[in-house]
């Protein structure tokens, strides 16, 4: 897994799934509040007036010379749980995005989110 900093510095470039198709561009790195390690990153998709982001794990993800390449395919992240441009990821909405990759979600001893976005 890479650390934070070099992934935050992939923000604008394009992320493919294992295909080489083009899902969107990295907005944003979410990690884990457990470990501080990226566990998440915001893609955004849509059309011109239309974006919106989408949550993709970063587990097993490759960073190429211009891309960085998720282990999901376009259409499962697609279906994927968003939020707006300028949306923040609710307490609420949080066990979605990870339910909808099939990952356990569990919060911290205190109730403590899982994401935090870096």
């Amino acid at each position: 897994m890479f650390p934070a900093e070099n992934l935050r510095d992939w923000r604008g470039e394009k992320v493919i799934d294992p295909e080489g198709d083009k899902i969107g561009d990295l907005e944003a790195v979410y990690v884990d509040t457990a470990t501080d390690e990226p566990s998440f990153i915001t893609v955004r998709v849509g059309f011109m007036g239309r974006h919106r982001l989408v949550f993709v794990p970063v587990a097993g993800a490759t960073v190429l010379p211009s891309a960085v390449r998720v282990r999901y395919d376009k259409k499962l992240v697609g279906d994927a749980p968003t939020i707006d441009t300028d949306g923040e990821l609710t307490a609420a909405d949080e066990p979605r995005v990870f339910a909808h990759y099939q990952l356990p979600y569990v919060t911290g001893a205190a109730g403590e989110r899982r994401l935090a976005r870096r």
